[in-house]
């Protein structure tokens, strides 16, 4: 039986709100810290994995970065790498500290977009002793090409994120479109997409479906492919030619010198957010991974 505690912890000055799903009572557990989709808030699938990890024994967190869901932090609802980075490694922290946890046995889980922030942080943090990526958002500059209509459509979006950045700055006003939308074509995805959309899966009161547009120029400059050469953790990584840019997955694991595993599997990018058997392949493969590599 897993326990669940609310918590808050400091990241830049800000406090920020998770939960800690713990495996009961016993010795110290392992610790992992999980997050997940861009512009998400941990009940759409962070909280999902982190119970599910608890169940097998590991102190799991989950948390809303700065500016999302209960966490601090102004302006709201940005996608800013760089901060979710730094949040990460704060969540680290907290996690290690915390007295039911191992601080010599962490690891992390970045589900979609968050596989490039807990890469960032497990770049330069070696607290971190492994590291687990389920359905990976990966990019870099030619990636961003092929998925956003070309150099021209990057460029543009880049241009409007500058604006609305110095928009921000003059007027302290934030511009913001819907994250999905079938019928906005400004939203960052202009497509019907059920998982986010529908109230019994993604499309939670937590989860507000705005996109801030100062926040592009950050998204799109940021280079993940360009991270792997430094990871040193055991990396595991799971993902399906179904699922989002599997070709940023595959350069990104041959860019790894670390020990790697990866694990093709069936499904589409939102089946792994909160279907099954998807769910359950990842869990236990992703539990099994810190079982090898957090002894």
């Amino acid at each position: 039986m897993t326990n669940c505690e609310k918590v808050t912890f400091s990241s830049d000055g800000v406090t920020l709100t998770g939960n800690l799903f713990l495996p009961g009572e016993g010795l110290r557990a392992p610790g992992v810290v999980v997050a997940g989709t861009w512009t998400s808030v941990k009940e759409l699938m962070a909280d999902r994995y982190a119970e599910r990890l608890a169940e097998h024994g590991y102190a799991a967190l989950s948390f809303d970065f700065a500016g999302h869901g209960e966490s601090e932090g102004e302006p709201r609802d940005v996608e800013s790498p760089d901060q979710k980075v730094r949040d990460i490694h704060h969540a680290v922290t907290f996690l290690g500290g915390h007295p039911a946890v191992d601080p010599d046995r962490l690891g992390t889980l970045g589900i979609c977009a968050a596989a490039m922030y807990m890469s960032g942080n497990a770049a330069s943090d070696p607290r971190v002793k492994s590291l687990a990526l389920v359905a990976p958002w990966l990019h870099d500059a030619e990636i961003c090409r092929d998925v956003y209509g070309g150099a021209e459509a990057v460029a543009l979006r880049i241009k409007r994120g500058e604006e609305a950045r110095a928009g921000f700055e003059a007027t302290g006003e934030v511009a913001y479109v819907p994250v999905v939308s079938p019928t906005d074509p400004r939203a960052a995805m202009p497509y019907d997409i059920d998982f986010y959309l529908n109230p019994d899966r993604g499309g939670v009161p937590a989860w507000p479906n705005r996109f801030a547009v100062m926040a592009w120029p950050g998204w799109l400059t940021y280079d993940s492919i360009a991270l792997a050469p430094l990871i040193t953790q055991p990396t595991l990584i799971i993902h399906s030619e179904e699922a989002a840019i599997p070709e940023g997955a595959r350069r990104f694991y041959q860019g790894l010198t670390c020990p790697k595993d990866f694990l093709w599997t069936e499904g589409t990018q939102f089946d792994f957010y909160d279907r099954e058997p998807q769910v359950t392949v990842a869990v236990d493969t992703v539990a099994a991974h810190f079982g090898r590599t957090l002894r």
